[in-house]
């Protein structure tokens, strides 16, 4: 019979733990304390990082639109101009602005954990505070880019072609198509606990991911929908209630109903 082999050493015990992927309830573990520290800031802090990623989110139009327009007309055209969607979330979520479903995902695992009236009323807090400030900066973004010309008049046109595509869903498709960008964008918080040295290209995908499927994400989808009420193009009720009132449900549906959810039940027998 062969020897057992010998027991490995202290240095290659601590090799094995380095070289192992953290285990789910320590990554939970580091979402929730994310979390609870986005639950603890100041209103008037939530506000304006909210306001500046409403703001910065336009720059996914602006690449996308910029592509469309520079690119022939031929059938990857929109495969090549999905890359500039990703433009603003890189922006928002490597700046650590406040961007909903990807850090009210975040403060939902608090609640999640103990559901209680105070971590209730605080999630509530986050998401309103967090979601006002998102669609207050893109529509004012988006009306800068049609009155006030900060855009050429060619990447306007491109930005209305990009956008104008929205008006051809009904409520219920912009509601599921949701569903789908909620869940993206929400587990870009639990990825990067997991693999936090490629924020980057983690971003890059899941957002890809999304202009991709064509599905809708309600603050993206807001700067372009704002885009379309202050050309013209659509009125106010369509952008709140065909748009900016479904993609809200289908992302929540998708970012804490699902994701947020799931990951938890995932390792609520562990903790």
């Amino acid at each position: 019979m062969s020897e057992a082999p010998p027991p490995l050493s202290e240095t290659e015990e601590q090799e094995v733990e380095e070289r192992s992927p953290p285990r789910a309830r320590i990554v939970h573990a580091a979402v929730i304390k994310q979390g609870e520290d986005e639950l603890d800031r100041p209103a008037a802090s939530l506000f304006w990082s909210g306001l500046a990623a409403g703001i910065a989110i336009m720059a996914s139009v602006w690449a996308q639109g910029g592509l469309h327009q520079r690119l022939p007309d031929a059938p990857w055209r929109e495969l090549v101009a999905g890359l500039g969607y990703t433009l603003g979330f890189i922006i928002v979520i490597l700046g650590r602005m406040q961007l909903f479903t990807e850090h009210t995902m975040v403060a939902v695992l608090p609640l999640a954990k103990e559901p209680n009236r105070r971590n209730l009323a605080r999630t509530a807090r986050l998401w309103s505070v967090v979601f006002a400030g998102n669609v207050i900066g893109a529509a004012s973004m988006a009306a800068l880019c049609v009155h006030a010309r900060i855009v050429s008049p060619e990447l306007l046109g491109a930005m209305l072609d990009v956008s104008g595509k929205l008006l051809d869903k009904s409520a219920s498709e912009i509601l599921l198509q949701g569903v789908p960008a909620g869940f993206l964008i929400a587990s870009v918080a639990w990825i990067r606990s997991a693999a936090d040295d490629s924020g980057f290209w983690i971003v890059l995908v899941l957002s890809y991911g999304i202009a991709l499927g064509g599905f809708t994400h309600v603050i993206a989808g807001a700067a372009e929908a704002f885009l379309l009420l202050w050309a013209g193009k659509a009125g106010i009720g369509w952008v709140f209630g065909t748009f900016l009132v479904p993609a809200f449900v289908g992302n929540v549906i998708g970012g804490t109903g699902l994701f947020a959810m799931l990951a938890h039940a995932q390792v609520k027998e562990e903790i």
